[in-house]
């Protein structure tokens, strides 16, 4: 193996969409998990997890929260799968300001996917525990990675997040002015 290389488990969820019925039980279970404190309400404005409903071609799509991102995509590419049309938002999980998925309704700040490694940790993510019809299921796959990415933690996202919408001064300030009140 390279010195800049190294193996890992790889975590994901994978979806079957001729087995999702658009139940959004992977909705509830993940809005739960992620309550404060844990499983005190249900609300599916705060899930990681999506499904979005394609009408006209009558198809439901479990999307999962990925990266933040602060500019939305520059081409609506349209993807022909087995005749159907999509369009490329239709499989996207990025959180970005062209549209309001994955955004915490009360802050506005951006949600991500964290394969409920939360405490208490999951065997596996709570949408794929919920869903009935093995639409989602869960994998483990060995890796070779070359660079180390950095991850960062939902705190950094929000921040990054914040930053990015007012700019570093503002937010600068306003952490001041909060350390000054406490």
């Amino acid at each position: 193996m390279n010195n800049n290389s190294e193996k890992k488990i790889v975590k994901t969820i994978k979806v079957n969409l001729d087995k999702c019925n658009g139940c959004r039980a992977c909705e509830m279970a993940c809005s739960a998990f992620h309550a404060v404190p844990k499983y005190s309400s249900i609300n599916p404005a705060r899930s990681r997890i999506r499904v979005i409903t394609d009408e006209i071609n009558d198809e439901y799509v479990p999307i999962r929260a990925t990266d933040y991102t602060k500019a939305g995509c520059d081409g609506r590419r349209t993807y022909t799968i087995n005749g159907k049309e999509y369009s490329e938002c239709s499989f996207c999980g990025s959180v970005c300001p062209t549209r309001d998925l994955f955004k915490d309704p009360d802050s506005g700040l951006p949600l991500k996917c964290d394969l409920c490694e939360d405490d208490p940790p999951q065997e596996e993510p709570l949408c794929v525990q919920a869903c009935s019809l093995d639409a989602l299921t869960y994998e483990e796959v060995e890796k070779v990675e070359y660079e180390e990415s950095v991850k960062l933690s939902e705190m950094e996202l929000g921040l990054k997040s914040l930053v990015d919408r007012y700019g570093y001064q503002k937010v600068t300030d306003s952490f001041a002015r909060l350390s000054r009140k406490s």
